[in-house]
């Protein structure tokens, strides 16, 4: 489904579902409480931006978690911390629950870890102006993880989540999964089983957007063997093209012959290649020697494939692997595959979410929300549970910069994107 089509189908429901509401008694303290509790969530925070918590950074991502871990067993969830086997080199997951038997069964998804290792010289939450702060993760997403915490403590000082259904999942490797999947994301997917509705709190893509579906994420690796050989012979019949030409061929058919599906897209993101090629998988960095008078006899790519469907993901690969298998003379290369996150279809559940939470934001005098494109978003863990539960993503804290050292977090829309999320959960936990 393309994204004119999803917001054609949105257009179609809205039009039907979409009448004038105002906010009950209840849900107006609902927002009364986030707004008096409106400084203490940017003070949290701070604090949580400036414990660093890069997804190898096991112990980081710990601490970040017990800090949460502490605020939701002040509200009465039920926490549990569930580490990785250690050769895993990711850190755990902090689960909090409170089990009841009214309303939607909700999944509530965050993620503890960013992109921002120990080493990064970007480590510390600092104010830009009175609205503006740069965070490493700030807004992906420690910024999201605060909202769903807030949003949840209102609702706890309301005395409104007595007998709720609402288990909350804090990944601790969502920016690099551990392998295997089926343990880095078991926990995950068990909960959505027991779960009618999964809300993601990925940064938003703004004010005025939320996301319905987001393409599924693969990685895939080329290496290339040549002949090593003095250069004065490349081309040559006994010599051949060598391993870099043959990669560049490669990757030009890729080019060529594999873009242009909607939604479909896919980036060599290193590449190296001489003589000797070094790479290290668990750090993603690597070396390389060469000499311009030998003819290189190794050239390694790692790159990136997304979908937006299983169907468009094999048709890719397929082609790929036709490409890959069509060598220049005295080479040879192979193409592996490594699935990381699944795709997330526009499903008319998903879109009957959206259609939800654009009343409350109607409600809430905050304008319209609208289905983002989905060509414009990378993959999260809600893509692991879309399977299995209707869902609703980007409903996280707005900013810009994400994943460089610019990254900034707006402290001025906290509040109201809080304010959203209290009253969509409300009104989930009280529906049939």
């Amino acid at each position: 489904m393309t994204f004119q089509k999803i917001s054609t189908l949105f257009a179609l429901l809205l039009a039907v579902t979409v009448s004038a509401q105002k906010l009950s008694r209840t849900e107006k303290k609902i927002v009364s409480t986030i707004e008096k509790n409106s400084g203490e969530a940017v003070g949290f925070l701070e604090k949580v931006v400036n414990i660093n918590s890069g997804t190898l950074n096991a112990k980081g991502v710990k601490e970040v978690g017990m800090v949460f871990k502490d605020a939701f067993d002040n509200i009465g969830f039920e926490t549990t911390w569930i580490e990785m086997p250690a050769e895993m080199h990711r850190g755990g997951h902090l689960f909090a629950e409170t089990k009841g038997t009214k309303g939607k069964k909700l999944l509530l998804i965050g993620h503890l870890d960013t992109v921002f290792e120990e080493d990064s010289p970007f480590q510390t939450f600092e104010m830009v102006n009175d609205s503006t702060a740069h965070a490493p993760g700030g807004n992906d997403m420690k910024g999201g993880d605060v909202i769903m915490l807030y949003a949840l403590k209102a609702l706890e000082e309301n005395g409104l989540l007595k007998d709720a259904q609402i288990i909350v999942a804090y990944t601790g490797d969502e920016e690099s999964t551990g392998k295997p999947l089926s343990i880095s994301r078991k926990d995950l997917i068990d909960a959505a089983k027991r779960s009618d509705i999964a809300l993601g709190f990925e940064s938003s893509t703004g004010f005025n957007y939320a996301t319905v579906a987001r393409r599924g994420a693969s990685g895939w690796s080329v290496e290339v063997e040549g002949k090593r050989a003095h250069s004065s012979g490349i081309f040559s019949e006994n010599t051949g093209a060598g391993a870099i030409f043959e990669m560049s061929r490669i990757l030009h058919q890729f080019y060529t012959e594999v873009k242009g599906e909607d939604l479909l897209t896919f980036n060599p993101g290193v590449m190296l290649g001489g003589t000797f090629v070094n790479y290290d998988e668990l750090t993603s960095k690597g070396d390389a020697f060469g000499k311009t008078n030998v003819v290189a006899q190794k050239a390694v790519v790692k790159g990136g494939l997304r979908f937006i469907s299983e169907e468009q993901k094999e048709r890719a690969r397929a082609k790929m692997r036709e490409i890959v298998a069509n060598n220049l003379p005295q080479t040879s290369a192979t193409v592996s595959f490594t699935d990381s996150y699944p795709a997330m279809g526009p499903t008319e559940g998903n879109l009957a979410l959206l259609s939800q939470f654009n009343q409350v934001s109607l409600d809430l005098d905050q304008g319209e929300v609208l289905a983002y494109d989905p060509g414009r978003r990378g993959a999260a863990d809600l893509s692991f549970v879309a399977e299995y539960v209707d869902g609703l993503d980007g409903l996280g804290t707005m900013g810009s910069g994400a994943h460089t050292p610019q990254e900034t977090v707006n402290l001025n829309t906290i509040e109201a994107l809080t304010k959203r999320t209290a009253i969509m959960i409300y009104r989930l936990i009280n529906s049939k």
